[in-house]
């Protein structure tokens, strides 16, 4: 079996394990009006700010934590938190002053019964393998499994979005960058 195979096959593998009833709250709690503050550290944080991108393509008010342009948060904002252990120092720390804030906070992690779920409104259990744990066995190294299957889990959710708001490739391409 080639390689790339055995990476599809386990990437299907953690997907099938993926709740679709919490990706379907987690899109009911979505709304044009509402600000998304995204957040993660290292190839988290890369995912995250893939997911922000989206989410402004399909005309969501999306930020990334950590960035010059990042307004202040407010209570009827929106906090997703990416981390594989769900115990990453920087994104728990401020997924935790969010929740103080009182933001709805989305956890997305490897772990369902980590501090960053144990904090979260909603969590949204990603089961591939990490660095520091197991998970879906992988031939991959580090988190590789649960970066892809992340984001191919947020690409789903902004699918399901666009079709809630009857987007289409047009609609959504005139918030696409246009000077490249």
């Amino acid at each position: 079996m080639r390689t790339i195979d055995k990476i599809l096959e386990e990437i299907k593998e953690v997907i099938a394990k993926v709740d679709e009833e919490e990706i379907k709250k987690i899109v009911s709690v979505f709304k044009k009006e509402i600000r998304i503050f995204v957040d993660g550290e290292g190839r988290s944080g890369f995912q995250a700010k893939g997911f922000a991108m989206r989410l402004m393509h399909i005309g969501y008010n999306s930020y990334v934590m950590g960035e010059t342009i990042t307004p202040a948060l407010k209570k009827s904002d929106i906090y997703v938190a990416i981390s594989g252990s769900g115990k990453t120092k920087n994104t728990l720390s401020n997924a935790k002053a969010a929740k103080d804030i009182g933001l709805t906070v989305i956890g997305i992690t490897s772990k369902k019964d980590s501090p960053l779920a144990k904090i979260s409104n909603f969590v949204l259990e990603v089961p591939g393998k990490t660095k520091n744990d197991t998970g879906v066995a992988s031939i991959q190294l580090l988190s590789s499994l649960f970066d892809q299957s992340v984001h191919i889990v947020l690409d789903d959710l902004c699918l399901l979005l666009s079709k809630k708001d009857n987007l289409s490739d047009s609609e959504v391409l005139k918030n696409h960058v246009n000077v490249e």
